[in-house]
């Protein structure tokens, strides 16, 4: 049994064993008097206050005892008790009973969303209309957590658990709930205070003006969440405004650049600087491996140059704060992004460097992948002087798929300019497209075999190839394949094929190196696909969105099954409780992006879906056949 298995019901446990002991507790003795005196109707409030005090010390506790469970049942109404604790002892001591009482029940259900989780929080989204997933990420949280101290037919248990749920640390959750109480305190407390203190003629008159309201906003109830929802998108909006991109802070890009040193001590680094690059101007390079970023800014060092970086790492608020200080910004990979068209502009506007790896995803199998239309139309409307950086052996030294850096991998860059503004005024966008591609275009085979010398002594050299690989071409079978150090094996027919210290498989066998194999891969989907105009790829999928406190990247929001098919994609599942189908048209899809072994994911705006696939081996299919489907089917 796993550990966290074992607390929960340890834990459960425990929470059954206090429960049934303060039922004990309340039966015991005279206090079930006390209860008994609840529920009568024939004593008048005189001697319900003559009744309770007469318990003493245990009249106050039992009382308190109720409180608590009132929040912890979220089934139980507070006001009972709480009129008749400013009935029995007046408005103060009735007040710090059931605060003490609250107190306590909102520590419970802290613990209990603590060890069991999500779950709890069923009941919001299907009973209760508001925006929950934008109210989560609202800066006024504490402001709308008040709010639903007010709302009917909201327990303070439920809301309890929603404040549990927004990752808060428990100082600020305890302060948070219990302050939120107190305004529905102090008027049920106040009401039973009244009826001692006042005539019964204003007694009646508050009581009336009360219940009138509560009537009004039941009735008045979908009104009252429309409006509490516009002041949440309001404040939602006032948070994820635009993200305007600043030039790198000294001090951050003084370590930036010291880290940087360091990791390119890694490979063996060499760079041809054929020209040096002023701003304002465009810098666009290749994109084999994810220290890219390294080589493109040691090319550039002297002119601050600033990045576009996909918007999944500014999901982490940490993250978020590093890449800012470094002049970074983010950008919806293969999205509409207005936000990054603005930040760029921005950065030409004031003299910057603007660095782009336009293929906007790790190449797969170390080749040129293509450039999306939109950047080729940017750049012509820039008219700003543009420079190409060529990088080759990046992706040889760290590929997409594999578990480490290959160390001492030789790394050449040529950083060249390849127009100037006025010659990008004049040119056709045709043959922007054609010179911009040329320059760009590498494959790293054809580069390893320029370089005979050239080894790579990793003891895993393989290891991970079996998330791009995932068709046996011995027997056919789909994601059967893992690795272990340089060996490759089929689970199903035993075929075994072993990588050489050039990349290559030992006797050519099953294909000259791994690059063969997946286009082999690719043109055997192909013709499943064109041959079948129903075609369609469908998997049960995790589905992670952008977590709500920015401590992690991504969190689960649900459950449900992926299809893509010529129309495009769409999600059948659940997203925070709600059954929903999500559709992305082709019109909006140019390429599924993927992690090796991890997830395809889709830009929607500033929100990226993040499926995450049965088998995770399956992820480079997606991405395979949304290249296919977006161009030839």
């Amino acid at each position: 049994m796993k550990s966290n298995k074992k607390i929960k019901i340890i834990t459960l446990v425990v929470a059954v064993v206090i429960v049934l002991g303060l039922i004990v507790f309340m039966f015991s003795g005279d206090n079930y008097k006390i209860l008994q005196s609840l529920i009568r109707d024939d004593l008048t409030s005189e001697e319900f206050k003559e009744l309770i005090q007469s318990f003493g010390i245990r009249g106050a506790v039992t009382l308190s005892l109720l409180s608590m469970l009132q929040v912890v049942f979220t089934f139980l109404p507070a006001e009972p008790v709480q009129v008749l604790s400013g009935i029995g002892y007046g408005f103060w001591e009735g007040f710090a009973i059931c605060l003490v009482g609250v107190f306590l029940g909102n520590c419970a259900m802290y613990l209990a969303y603590k060890i069991f989780g999500d779950g709890l929080n069923d009941y919001f989204h299907k009973n209760i209309d508001l925006d929950f997933e934008k109210l989560r990420n609202s800066k006024r949280i504490a402001f709308f957590v008040f709010i639903l101290y007010f709302l009917p037919a909201i327990p303070y248990g439920l809301i309890c658990l929603f404040s549990a749920s927004l990752d808060l640390k428990f100082p600020k959750y305890i302060l948070l709930t219990t302050i939120g109480s107190i305004p529905s305190i102090f008027i049920g407390v106040g009401l039973g205070h009244m009826t001692m203190s006042a005539s019964w003629i204003i007694s009646v008159i508050v009581f009336a003006v009360l219940v009138t309201l509560i009537i009004v906003i039941g009735i008045k109830r979908k009104a009252v969440f429309a409006a509490v929802n516009k002041m949440i998108h309001k404040s939602q909006k006032e948070k994820h405004g635009d993200f305007i991109v600043k030039p790198a802070h000294p001090f951050t890009l003084f370590i930036v650049r010291i880290v940087f040193s360091l990791l390119v001590k890694k490979f063996k680094y060499k760079l041809k600087k054929n020209v040096n690059v002023k701003g304002p101007c465009i810098v666009i390079c290749n994109h084999g491996s994810f220290y890219d970023f390294v080589f493109s800014a040691l090319a550039v060092k002297y002119d601050k140059p600033q990045y576009m970086v996909a918007r999944l790492f500014f999901y982490k608020k940490l993250v978020a704060w590093v890449l800012k200080k470094a002049g970074a910004f983010p950008k919806s990979m293969f999205s509409a992004d207005m936000e990054n068209m603005q930040n760029c502009m921005r950065v030409l506007r004031h003299g910057g460097v603007l660095v782009m790896m336009p293929e906007a995803r790790l190449s797969t199998v170390g080749k040129f992948e293509g450039i999306q239309d939109t950047t080729f139309k940017f750049i012509k409307k820039m008219k700003v002087d543009l420079y190409t950086l060529k990088i080759n052996g990046a992706y040889l030294a760290s590929p997409k798929w594999g578990d480490k850096v290959r160390k001492g991998s030789l790394v050449e860059c040529e950083l060249n300019q390849l127009l100037t503004g006025e010659e990008i005024r004049d040119i056709a966008e045709e043959e922007l497209i054609e010179k911009i591609n040329t320059a760009l275009d590498y494959d790293e085979f054809k580069w390893l075999e320029s370089k005979p010398e050239l080894k790579y002594k990793s003891k895993t050299l393989a290891v991970g190839l079996e998330n791009i690989l995932y068709k046996c071409p011995e027997c056919g079978k789909e994601c059967t394949l893992k690795t272990h150090k340089r060996t490759i094996i089929c689970e199903e027919c035993g075929l075994t094929a072993t990588l050489n210290d050039r990349y290559a498989f030992v006797d050519g066998k099953p294909f000259k190196n791994f690059v063969d194999w997946y286009e082999w891969q690719s043109a055997e989907l192909e013709k499943e696909i064109l041959g079948n105009p129903n075609y369609e790829l469908k998997d049960e999928v995790e589905l992670k969105l952008q977590s709500y406190d920015g401590k992690k990247q991504l969190r689960t929001a649900g459950y449900g099954t992926c299809v893509f098919s010529r129309n495009g994609l769409v999600y059948s599942g659940t997203i925070d409780g709600e059954t929903v189908e999500k559709v992305f048209k082709m019109k909006e899809v140019f390429r599924l992006l993927f992690g090796a072994g991890e997830d395809f994911e889709i830009y929607e705006g500033r929100q990226l879906y993040y499926f995450v696939p049965k088998d995770t081996r399956s992820a480079v299919k997606w991405y395979i056949a949304s290249c296919i489907l977006k161009e030839k089917a």
